[in-house]
């Protein structure tokens, strides 16, 4: 049973003849009677008399007639709940490691929800790893990390920007003078860490292990904040993004060492499972977080 054999069935009953329906709802009248002809061979009953130039429902149009329009009315209703739906609508739960969603995500995720007010945006700090595994889970639609750049075939992975590193010290340390600081450098230091399973840690200690070098760890933290307050009282080292630091760098709080960190940089990351449905909530999150990335790769390019 078509649906446009039912409208025009409620058309012609609402308007009482073939030529009126026409003229309404811009069919010729020969395809209005021909709907008609088909509706009434598929049901195998006569809906309308034919009164000379009248027409009038029959029994059995009268009782199909509310039935007609309860159909029709919740096409449209099904219709316009689709087109709602391909709205960003719902919850968007991103997972980040707390580098990138303290200094990076929180402008984005403002315009974001400028744009979108409707989504309700879930933000889960945790170790790349961590992230990772929940997004193969289905437990956040994305994950966004910090680590070298990854090949995964279940993922769909894209590269924002390299983050820089800095080797930060109070600025009244010993260092602070020295042309360049080695890993040799670093033999009598406390270095004060992340916590263990932190991607950029793993890479910075294995470096300074293969030069043979083992600084001692002072504490092991999940707070950055925690971390640069206790660099700035001189508790010791500590390498993180530079994102991080920025602005205690800028106030003289604390100090960049002169530390070559090329080998040590990560690169913030997107990804998300391969067979995962890109919901307009997310597939408009993609589109905002790539427009931001061009903004911060072009402002390290200046």
């Amino acid at each position: 049973m078509e649906l446009r054999h039912l409208h025009t069935f409620i058309v012609v009953a609402e308007d009482g003849g073939f030529t009126k329906a026409a003229a309404r709802i811009g069919y010729a009248q020969s395809s209005i009677t021909a709907q008609i002809q088909a509706l009434e061979t598929e049901l195998g009953v006569l809906l309308f008399d034919r009164l000379g130039k009248r027409i009038v429902l029959t029994e059995a149009g009268r009782r199909l007639l509310p039935y007609a329009q309860d159909m029709v009315r919740m096409h449209g209703a099904i219709r316009e709940s689709v087109v709602l739906e391909e709205k960003p609508s719902g919850t968007l739960t991103i997972g980040a490691p707390e580098s990138l969603a303290a200094f990076r995500l929180p402008a984005v995720i403002r315009e974001y929800k400028r744009l979108y007010p409707q989504v309700k945006l879930i933000l889960k700090p945790g170790l790349c790893t961590e992230m990772k595994e929940l997004a193969r889970t289905g437990e956040v639609d994305l994950a966004i990390l910090l680590q070298p750049v990854i090949a995964d075939p279940d993922f769909v992975i894209d590269s924002l920007v390299e983050e820089q590193m800095a080797l930060i010290a109070c600025p009244e340390h010993r260092l602070a003078e020295a042309e360049i600081v080695t890993p040799d450098d670093l033999r009598d230091e406390v270095l004060l860490y992340t916590e263990n399973g932190c991607t950029y840690r793993a890479v910075f200690e294995q470096e300074l292990l293969a030069c043979g070098v083992t600084p001692e760890v002072g504490l092991e933290f999940f707070s950055i904040e925690a971390i640069k307050n206790c660099v700035m009282l001189g508790l010791g080292l500590a390498l993180v993004p530079l994102i991080t630091v920025q602005r205690e760098l800028g106030e003289g709080k604390l100090l960049r060492l002169k530390w070559d960190d090329r080998s040590q940089r990560m690169t913030m990351q997107a990804a998300y499972h391969r067979k995962k449905w890109v919901t307009p909530a997310l597939e408009e999150w993609l589109k905002l977080l790539g427009r931001y990335a061009e903004g911060w790769r072009e402002a390290q390019e200046s």
